[in-house]
């Protein structure tokens, strides 16, 4: 039965979307439902308390169409939430936070590694955790980059005004000897071009979105959970704010509609607003 079941992505807005296209790519039989909490993002300088809040808000909604995993797409609940939801579902559930890790370590040659996330995932220190969990002598800086969500969530990729911003967020971290920046957030990776360009050519961007696809494909392959078939699955959406800026950013780094449900908040619960 598992088998034709969802891969239920969660994100605080857009950022998720990396994750999934990526599930996409790699799983193309898997069908997706994706919460991107757009009217509540960005979730980066919320308390962890209220994070942790707002991710098992959005999986008890998800649980109902009975998913076979959960994917917590969004660093920061990553950090504030993964432990708590995973403990709660008898499902597997993953996270963004160890993946990209993982392939940071499989790429520095000099083992000295940048990450860049919200201020909620760097004050956690989840990403020092788990690179120094991985490899105790690796060199970690951290900078938190807040500016950078709220352009993704406003659809801003590559103006003047972007660049300007990126370029302000890493003036810092661009002046460090490293040879490899985790995109500790999932919206980052919206912005790989701008953040390339000030990092320079010999930085290698890591984003978790490739690894965390592997991870999904790996751990539903040990279950026998793979979709089979040769249906082309019907992924839904459903966003919490700007339904038509979701849509269009869906549909720009997707490559295509989407069927998407807006989503009203209600004291306690969510409903879906009948339209």
């Amino acid at each position: 039965m598992f088998v034709h079941q969802a891969i239920a992505i969660l994100d605080s807005g857009v950022g998720g979307l990396t994750v999934a296209k990526e599930v996409m790519r790699q799983l193309p039989r898997e069908k997706i439902i994706y919460f991107g909490d757009t009217a509540r993002a960005p979730y980066g300088p919320r308390t962890p308390e209220q994070v942790r809040f707002f991710t098992e808000q959005i999986v008890d909604f998800l649980i109902q169409f009975h998913p076979k995993m959960v994917v917590i797409a969004c660093n920061t609940a990553t950090a504030a939430a993964l432990d708590f939801i995973s403990d709660k579902l008898p499902i597997p559930v993953i996270g963004v936070i160890h993946p990209g890790a993982r392939a940071a370590i499989s790429a520095t040659k000099t083992g000295h590694v940048g990450v860049i996330g919200t201020v909620g995932t760097i004050q956690s220190g989840a990403y020092l955790a788990a690179l120094k969990e991985l490899s105790p002598y690796i060199e970690v800086i951290s900078e938190a980059c807040p500016d950078l969500v709220p352009l993704v969530e406003r659809g801003e990729f590559d103006t003047d005004h972007t660049r300007d911003v990126v370029q302000r967020s890493l003036s810092r971290m661009s002046q460090n000897d490293i040879d490899c920046l985790i995109l500790g957030c999932t919206h980052y990776p919206f912005l790989r071009k701008a953040i390339g360009k000030v990092m320079g050519p010999d930085v290698k961007l890591i984003s978790s979105a490739d690894e965390t696809a592997r991870e999904i494909s790996t751990v539903l392959y040990q279950k026998g959970q793979l979709a089979r078939g040769m249906e082309t699955p019907i992924h839904q959406f459903f966003c919490s704010g700007d339904e038509v800026k979701f849509r269009q950013i869906a549909r720009e780094w997707l490559g295509e509609e989407i069927h998407l449900t807006p989503i009203v908040w209600h004291v306690g619960r969510m409903a879906d607003d009948g339209r």
